[in-house]
């Protein structure tokens, strides 16, 4: 089967839907069919421009120049072409094949909710609603659609204005480089590459600073747990350096000498942070899958997450559930009170009883192999092709 991939441009940085895309890709690829990557080029973008200019430069690479390149290039394909669209935020590419045959891979429509008011933790501007209207007037063109998660396709399911043709849920799959490592021996070698003492534990956290990764509610249950004296070890942030508002908050801990933050760590330390760690906490306010809940019980740590969909499809019985953090102010303290409870019962454990939970969890991440994966993207695939 031929088989072209809509990819993001690379001029925007976006990595992990490059990985995506790649991903996808190398399993067609070595099962034999025939791959291309379409992704636009930086054009307008590359010229000399003032900073502020250089988003909408991009736009018109790939919302002006990228069709027209796609409309010349299309009589060139055959019928039988699969066109895949690795994001459900390439919509307003879709109506160039949507009478030919495609899918679409949705992850998340969270910027769509926000657009509309759904979410109040995440206001968008003007220009934000118009940019996401656009992006829905496309995907809405689109027959075939691959969730990433029950959530990601209930959400879809309910924008959809027409009863799609196939839409079905197939799990990220996990990455294999990350796995088991003694954990006192984790610690000895993180200890040594980061420079901090990481001996005794620590609490970990991996995500960035948008609103919904939910770092601001990560150094409150932080903050809480040694003021109750539930931990005494180390937070580690990995991920983004600490934007104004999470350094400021950092600053006002009086934890805030324990509190470490590094970036860009590659994956083999990362793996050694996951298997580092004492337990992992995530709780996110919203997610498409939520990759580092997977990645932390394939490293045999306990974790913590967020009661909702798609964090609890991910954690199945393995995780330990916590309430999603309230936005209202007046409901943050009794939020965090009960999430230590929580954190506290997971802590108290025995070690028999640690095992057991972590065997669990790397059962369950066993629904999220990369190959078994990949089996199920090409039988869809098929199907429509």
């Amino acid at each position: 089967m031929k088989i072209v991939f809509f990819s993001h441009p690379l001029f925007f940085n976006s990595q992990s839907m490059q990985q995506y895309t790649n991903m996808l890709a190398q399993g067609m690829k070595a099962k034999g069919h025939v791959v291309e990557i379409w992704q636009p080029d930086p054009i307008v973008f590359q010229w000399p421009l003032p900073s502020f200019l250089k988003k909408w430069a991009g736009y018109f690479d790939q919302f002006v120049l990228f069709p027209r390149k796609v409309k010349k290039k299309l009589p060139n394909y055959s019928s039988d072409t699969l066109f895949v669209f690795i994001d459900n935020a390439l919509g307003p590419w879709v109506p160039l094949v949507a009478n030919r045959k495609h899918v679409i891979h949705c992850h998340d429509f969270m910027a769509q909710k926000a657009a509309i008011g759904q979410i109040e933790e995440n206001k968008i501007s003007f220009t934000g609603r118009l940019y996401q209207a656009f992006i829905k007037r496309g995907y809405l063109k689109g027959k075939n659609f691959i969730s990433v998660s029950q959530k990601t396709k209930s959400d879809l399911e309910k924008i959809l204005i027409n009863t799609p043709q196939i839409s079905e849920v197939v799990y990220n799959g996990l990455n294999p480089n990350f796995y088991t490592i003694e954990k006192q021996e984790a610690r000895k070698q993180l200890s040594v590459i980061c420079n901090l003492n990481f001996n005794n534990g620590f609490m970990l956290h991996v995500g960035g600073n948008l609103w919904y990764k939910n770092r601001t509610g990560v150094i409150e249950l932080y903050n809480k747990l040694r003021e109750n004296n539930a931990i005494s070890y180390p937070l580690f942030l990995v991920g983004e350096s600490a934007n104004e508002s999470i350094a400021t908050q950092i600053s006002i801990s009086p934890y805030k000498a324990d509190i470490y933050i590094k970036s860009k760590l590659d994956e083999s330390v990362l793996n050694l942070a996951y298997n580092a760690a004492s337990f992992f906490i995530f709780p996110s306010l919203e997610e498409g899958f939520g990759w580092p809940i997977a990645e932390a019980m394939a490293c045999g740590t306990m974790v913590v997450t967020t009661n909702e969909m798609p964090m609890t499809e991910v954690g199945g019985e393995a995780a330990y559930y916590i309430p999603k953090r309230p936005f209202a102010a007046i409901l943050l303290e009794d939020w965090q009170s009960k999430c230590v409870l929580i954190i506290d019962e997971m802590l108290k454990l025995n070690k028999d009883e640690i095992e057991a939970r972590v065997k669990v969890g790397q059962i369950n991440i066993e629904r999220f192999n990369l190959n078994l994966n990949i089996d199920k993207m090409e039988a869809i695939y098929l199907k429509i092709g």
